[in-house]
């Protein structure tokens, strides 16, 4: 098993920095503003031979008890309870406060070994910068700075010296990554903590909860999925914070990573552009697509008409997708969620052979034939698979160019209904023969 590493302190004191360093992405957010991170961030890291997991926090505040910054603080007492091993963060800038000291107290009473770590130490004097963190009693302050990188080595070579290297078998079994998308507020992350039976995400009645992708293994009937709470996407004149747009662009990135996005709305509101957008992004992106209607017991059966007449009318290019009624709230009908997503993910990755696609292709073209264009009429010969995830089927032909997009949409509608690929766009691309004898 790998060591755990839990990053802990209060707001503002580096952690997410030190969380990128130690993983070497970016997948934190990280900016001069107190309170950035929220929920648990985990993240995979090694050093020489061995490797660790290593978990972001955020702002640890144990005296405040309500709202949102108490979701946070359970979140952190979360990762803690699951730790090997604490980094204390604290900042060698602004020195000692007193909501270090409170933090040291509840970290010493875990029972989990602590190692206290002075952070923003870069062009200080080592030995001055810790000198006042000893009376908190975690040990020697170790002094870095993460932002430059310096002491970060050292620190880790420390706290990992305790465990012994990982068995070089025990991999993870790979599996669908599915990001859980949609606008603010219609339960992407009540969703996530009912499949995985626990609060790992906050989840609070407030639009803008979530600010991070946050990715979260997950294991259901023997198959293993990594499930990614993104942040609620709204209308860009509506997007005016600094954090909230790199919180859009994590969301962008997280569902062009997927295999498969749950686009979830919200049958108490009524569906909106916003959503035909989010639902367009998926497909443009290419991924495969399973649409989670959520509150669906808030309703009565009037509204419930209503809502699928509104899918149906606004959201009809998505008619590849199944279309699920859930409460996430109360658990019902997210187990027919994922039995989408994984009939999603193995349309996706679907391996179609040459000579299959090829006959396929002379049946769907004896029964509608691509229209002239002029004297000439365009010839398809064979088709073949160009790539998974969406599928991408690559017809060969002469005069491919003028095949009109009605035509290609038909094509793709044919071949989806063929081969039984729901819940997964389809690209086609063509591929026309040249004429030898064009510059003779």
């Amino acid at each position: 098993m790998k060591p755990t590493l839990v990053l802990v302190g209060r707001p503002n004191v580096g952690k997410s920095t030190l969380f990128n360093r130690l993983t070497r992405t970016r997948d934190a957010l990280v900016a001069d503003i107190p309170g950035l991170t929220r929920d648990r961030h985990y993240g995979h890291g090694r050093l020489g031979s061995k490797s660790f997991l290593v978990v972001d926090t955020g702002g640890f505040e144990p005296q405040v008890k309500t709202g949102i910054v108490h979701e946070m603080v359970r979140q952190a007492e979360a990762a803690i309870a699951e730790a090997d091993a604490l980094l204390f963060i604290v900042d060698g800038r602004v020195g000692l406060t007193p909501q270090d000291k409170t933090i040291a107290d509840l970290l010493r009473r875990s029972g989990r070994t602590v190692h206290l770590v002075v952070n923003k130490a870069e062009g200080m004097n080592r030995a001055v910068v810790g000198a006042e963190f000893h009376e908190l009693g975690c040990g020697d302050p170790l002094v870095i700075s993460a932002a430059h990188g310096d002491g970060v080595r050292e620190l880790i070579e420390l706290v990992l010296s305790p465990f012994p290297e990982e068995d070089a078998d025990a991999e993870v079994r790979p599996g669908p990554r599915v990001a859980v998308a949609g606008r603010p507020n219609v339960g992407k992350s009540t969703l996530i903590n009912t499949l995985l039976g626990e609060e790992r995400v906050i989840a609070f009645d407030m639009p803008g909860t979530t600010r991070d992708a946050i990715e979260v293994p997950f294991e259901h009937k023997g198959r293993h999925y990594t499930l990614i709470d993104t942040a609620g996407l709204r209308r860009k004149g509506r997007v005016f914070e600094a954090v909230e747009k790199f919180s859009v662009i994590k969301t962008l990135n997280a569902v062009e990573e997927a295999n498969v996005v749950v686009l979830m709305l919200d049958a108490s509101q009524d569906i909106s552009d916003q959503d035909a957008h989010i639902a367009g992004f998926c497909i443009e992106a290419g991924r495969a697509l399973v649409l989670a209607v959520n509150k669906w017991d808030a309703i009565d059966a009037y509204r419930r008409e209503r809502v699928k007449a509104e899918i149906g009318r606004k959201l009809n290019f998505l008619g590849f997708a199944r279309v699920h009624y859930i409460s996430a709230l109360e658990g019902q009908g997210i187990g027919s969620v994922l039995g989408s997503v994984d009939k999603a993910y193995a349309a996706a990755m679907a391996k179609l052979s040459t000579p299959r696609l090829t006959r396929a292709l002379i049946t769907v073209i004896e029964k509608q034939a691509p229209p002239r264009h002029g004297i000439f009429r365009p010839k398809m010969r064979y088709a073949h698979q160009g790539g998974s995830n969406p599928p991408i089927i690559v017809i060969h032909g002469n005069a491919l160019e003028h095949v009109p997009a009605s035509y290609t949409r038909y094509l793709e509608h044919s071949f989806m209904e063929m081969f039984k690929l729901q819940g997964t766009p389809l690209r086609i691309q063509y591929k026309s023969s040249t004429n030898p004898y064009a510059k003779a």
